[in-house]
């Protein structure tokens, strides 16, 4: 590999010493960073030339790591170092935190790096960037996770966990609570390997009192570390479920519908649709009122119309006795149709299809007119085209057939074009299939 990684874990000689001492006390060693910024002086056109120099080093790093050229990074990554040493103290404040960013990314994907490597690295710049030991320290645990690493990744979250540096602010303790989460990830990792054993001990067996204690006792643990994060302002998806699954599973429905209440309708909490899914998926494991499982999914309707619940949605809305809940049904049914990735799903087709003969017979004509008048210039070709007619029939006939009976209904006589007629489509519900796709 390069210098860059090369001078990372070769131990230090006393002939480095000196040639060290850019970074007293931080036991890092570059002899070669010397060379770079010896010559560099600290004004007039010299200073300028530094800058000129680390700016085009950077420009070229970006340039390699977009082209995945990680040799090459490499190599430029091992001049950018001097960025340490310039004499703006704006640039040497932030420049810890670009070498590792850099640095760690090239290391993750460089075909020579190895795990030895990226440590070594990790460590040294926790020591160069103390301001930044907390990020680096995650992201270090992060590395060790991806490759199977646990209990590495838990001690070097452990060390995390008691650093301090200068007073604590809030900043500081987020991330603390960020890190003591994820122990509490790794700890229910372990739970849930237990929950695993457990399912196949008898209750009756002395083995199955073992088992269910330590799991107790990992949960709690694990409830200790994810608490406090959960509660701060922020997308905590995978420690929400992790965290809800314990309190299911030692039967405390109260407290998981109130975390995840909280985490669904908490101003304070960023928009996530997740967080609704996961109260709807709750609520409705506890066979919760349809109307409560309707107002969960109409906020995520709100958020994500295409999300693949929106067709339950549909069915919960169709079932309702409330009118105004019946037209939101059409609503969604359309919403869904309205983007690319639902074009072929024939299941939304079908309800459509159904659903506007129910609603047309129901004479709600002003309802269909509200949703048709909006897409009536873009859903033809968006949808029925003979281009879409030719690819479905020939994929799939049974969506074909819908699409056909949605275009027959939507169109109208005066729009029709004999494309395809219902004999030649095969449709065996003929009858219904009353008109021709249109173009």
């Amino acid at each position: 590999m390069s210098d860059f990684s090369e001078e990372l874990i070769r131990p230090k000689t006393e002939d480095d010493q000196e040639e060290s001492c850019l970074f007293s006390g931080t036991g890092m060693s570059f002899p070669w960073l010397q060379k770079h910024i010896g010559t560099v002086a600290t004004g007039g056109k010299k200073e300028k030339d530094f800058a000129q120099t680390t700016n085009a080093c950077l420009s070229f790093i970006q340039e390699a790591l977009l082209k995945h050229q990680w040799q090459q990074a490499a190599e430029f990554m091992h001049s950018y170092f001097q960025i340490l040493e310039d004499s703006d103290s704006h640039k040497r404040q932030a420049a810890p935190e670009i070498i590792w960013k850099l640095g760690s990314e090239i290391l993750f994907y460089h075909p020579k790096s190895n795990v030895e490597t990226f440590n070594t690295f990790a460590d040294r710049m926790k020591n160069i960037g103390v301001l930044n030991y907390l990020k680096i320290s995650l992201q270090h645990a992060l590395y060790l996770l991806h490759h199977g690493m646990l209990e590495d990744a838990n001690r070097n979250l452990s060390h995390a966990e008691t650093w301090r540096y200068g007073e604590k602010s809030s900043s500081q303790e987020v991330l603390i609570n960020l890190i003591q989460a994820y122990k509490g990830l790794l700890q229910y990792y372990t739970w849930s390997k237990k929950k695993m054993e457990l399912s196949t001990l008898d209750e009756d067996d002395y083995a199955y009192n073992t088992a269910s204690q330590n799991m107790l006792n990992h949960s709690w643990k694990t409830s200790v570390n994810l608490c406090a994060l959960i509660q701060t302002p922020g997308v905590w998806d995978p420690f929400v479920k992790s965290y809800v699954e314990m309190l299911e599973f030692y039967g405390d429905q109260d407290g998981a519908r109130e975390v995840l209440t909280n985490y669904a309708y908490d101003e304070k909490f960023p928009s996530n649709p997740n967080a609704h899914i996961y109260l709807y998926n709750f609520l409705k494991r506890e066979k919760a009122p349809r109307e409560k499982l309707i107002s969960v999914l109409k906020i995520l309707y709100q958020i994500v119309p295409s999300h693949k619940l929106m067709l339950e949605f549909h069915r919960l809305l169709r079932k309702s006795e409330k009118e105004d809940h019946h037209k939101l049904g059409l609503e969604v049914l359309f919403g869904v149709l309205d983007f690319a990735g639902c074009t072929k799903n024939i299941t939304a087709w079908k309800y459509l299809a159904k659903y506007l003969r129910q609603t047309l017979m129901g004479n709600h004509l002003a309802w269909v007119q509200e949703e048709w008048n909006s897409r009536k210039n873009w859903w033809p070709g968006f949808h029925f085209s003979s281009f879409w007619a030719k690819g479905d029939w020939k994929e799939d006939k049974a969506l074909a057939c819908e699409k056909a009976l949605v275009a027959g209904i939507l169109l109208g006589k005066e729009r029709e074009i004999n494309l395809f007629s219902v004999d030649y489509l095969g449709c065996e519900n003929s009858a219904l299939c009353h008109r021709r796709w249109v173009c």
